[in-house]
């Protein structure tokens, strides 16, 4: 695989399928290098592009996180990290006065102790590039539907981590960013039976990702849909 040397990085995870996937491709396609991992192997390798790195493997294990880490460290920057695997967990959502310790940590170790850790690898990579932290979060994480209560919690969590990396470190941007109802398989997995067919597909929201990557307003929470797309210079 031949690399653009002069070519921005990012770290994209769970970038085997729905929202990952398409900001991957997209990243790739404006001529970043694009590090992704993802458990699924099989999805992983059909991102079959010259400017993407794919590593399989779970974000919980530390033996994996190294991997990742090495890819970043051969490359020599890190200009964008993207947290966006995560868990559903338990389907159908669970009351909270039901939920496990196993539960638990089936929620929290993917969705706020892998990101934490791995940030805080990655962190000197990040901050010398004066790089952008960005998580993929919930509108659950704000508000307070009966049911989503762990994954809300995890996503609540994230937020301030990330948040929280920005306020101790000046030099980088984070956000946390609300990409809203789309038409994924974990979101199918939180209603499962119906018909989801009348959510957007996780394309539309890229655009307004990107935008925050071009645009780089002040570190915070925002909302997909309420991020301006009028063009901007891209970072190259």
């Amino acid at each position: 695989m031949t690399l653009n040397d002069t070519a921005p990085v990012a770290l994209v995870t769970g970038g085997s399928s729905g929202l990952g996937r398409e900001l991957v491709l997209s990243l790739a396609g404006r001529g970043w290098t694009v590090v992704t991992d993802g458990r699924r192997a099989e999805r992983l390798a059909e991102l079959a592009d010259p400017g993407i790195v794919t590593v399989p493997g779970d974000l919980t294990d530390a033996d994996h996180r190294a991997a990742l880490r090495r890819e970043l460290q051969g490359l020599g920057r890190l200009d964008l990290l993207v947290h966006n695997a995560g868990t559903l967990g338990p389907s159908p959502l669970p009351r909270l006065e039901t939920v496990t310790v196993d539960q638990l940590q089936q929620v929290w170790r993917p969705n706020i102790g892998a990101p934490l850790v791995l940030t805080g690898e990655l962190l000197p990579l990040l901050v010398a590039s004066g790089g952008i932290l960005m998580a993929v979060t919930s509108d659950a994480a704000v508000e307070h539907y009966p049911g989503w209560g762990l994954y809300g919690a995890s996503k609540a969590a994230l937020e301030h981590v990330v948040l929280i990396y920005a306020a101790e470190n000046p030099g980088l941007t984070a956000y946390a960013v609300d990409p809203g109802d789309l038409r994924t398989e974990m979101h199918q997995a939180a209603f499962p039976g119906e018909d989801i067919s009348d959510r957007p597909l996780p394309e539309t929201a890229v655009p307004h990702l990107l935008a925050l990557v071009d645009r780089r307003p002040p570190s915070g929470r925002y909302r997909a849909a309420e991020v301006d797309l009028t063009p901007a210079e891209p970072v190259r």
